[in-house]
């Protein structure tokens, strides 16, 4: 497991919830992974009470399946989630990025900015395992801007589905387009206009569907046998 420290006043639940979550959605902890409790306690360096909690916190949305007298493991990718997690964060997205437009003359867009030259950066030397996080920074920064961030809290946990998809689709596809999506996004932000935004967004948040064979061809054991 990738870990990280604790942060100050997380309480041990909210840190191994954080900390599973993160493995899950790089594909550290891959689908079909067997859970143990005790192995994620002692690597934690946790009790096994905060560490069952966060399983069963994260059974709610259907990515740890409880097995009764088996222990716990991770779910397949079922691509009728990975879409409805898409959609959340599309529907979500597109109003925030809205309220960003209309409020584009007093924003700060320089954290953005700041994002946008790490992320290429990190093409550029070929490291795509930080994208994934850089790219959730990017589209949280959004959130901060338009003081939405109880909204983004809300849409961590769903995104979990959509984020296993991503990992695979940079581990995947060749030509990355991340940075030139997100450019396009900030472009249409600071133009404030809503429509092109609106429509950048709806198309990085597709772009695995344009990936979605060859992700497939290489990764079927981590998918359930119902087709994207």
């Amino acid at each position: 497991m990738i870990i990280t420290e604790r942060y100050a006043r997380e309480t041990a639940r909210d840190y191994a919830l954080r900390m599973i979550k993160r493995n899950i959605a790089n594909l550290t902890l891959p689908p079909g992974a067997m859970l143990s409790e005790n192995e994620l306690s002692a690597a934690l360096g946790l009790s096994r009470t905060p560490v069952r909690e966060a399983l069963i916190e994260l059974s709610k949305i259907r990515i740890v399946e409880i097995l009764p007298q088996r222990g716990s493991r991770i779910a397949l990718i079922d691509c009728a989630m990975v879409e409805e997690s898409r959609f959340l964060r599309l529907v979500l997205e597109t109003a925030i990025i809205g309220l960003a437009c209309e409020q584009a003359a007093t924003l700060d867009f320089s954290t953005a900015e700041a994002s946008l030259r790490l992320q290429q950066f990190y093409i550029e030397n070929q490291m795509p395992d930080k994208l994934l996080e850089l790219d959730d920074d990017f589209h949280r920064e959004l959130f901060r801007l338009t003081n939405r961030m109880q909204t983004y809290l809300l849409l961590e946990s769903m995104r979990l589905h959509f984020d296993r998809v991503r990992s695979l689709s940079l581990a995947t596809v060749k030509e990355i387009k991340i940075v030139a999506d997100h450019e396009a996004i900030l472009r249409a932000i600071r133009a404030g206009d809503k429509a092109e935004a609106a429509a950048q967004v709806a198309r990085h948040l597709s772009r695995y569907k344009v990936d979605e064979q060859a992700i497939r061809e290489r990764f079927a054991n981590y998918f359930t046998p119902r087709q994207c």
